[in-house]
């Protein structure tokens, strides 16, 4: 089994900056591609990056540019730089994990509240 704990969110005006951190535990060699989701309210959860083992990357169109996403395997941790925030980043923030061969998100942590306020 997988633990994976969110952490960084708080509160921020457009135009700056956020580090979202998500360290994992347990059985580590259990996990492949890692993602960042966010789920705003009334909405769909959504991804927005996603990072495979080995390093490949991938955003979501309305982060590009403005989001980096990282991990270091030796101490088990994704990051989500998020700088240029925006109001509509406004969201949950879920690190999530998938299973060697699979595509599915199958750990998930409980989430970190980002709000953007003007």
């Amino acid at each position: 089994q997988v633990q994976l704990v969110e952490s960084g969110g708080a509160l921020v005006q457009p135009g700056g900056s956020l580090r979202l951190s998500c360290a994992a535990s347990g059985s580590i060699g259990s996990i492949n591609a890692m993602g960042w989701h966010r789920q705003a309210p009334g909405k769909q959860r959504e991804l927005v990056a996603r990072i495979t083992s080995s390093s490949s990357t991938y955003y979501a169109d309305s982060v590009k540019g403005r989001f980096t996403i990282s991990r270091d395997n030796a101490k088990s941790t994704l990051y989500l730089q998020m700088n240029n925030l925006k109001v509509d980043d406004t969201a949950v923030y879920y690190c999530a994990a998938t299973r060697p061969g699979s595509y599915l998100y199958t750990y998930w942590g409980q989430g970190t509240q980002v709000t953007v306020y003007e």
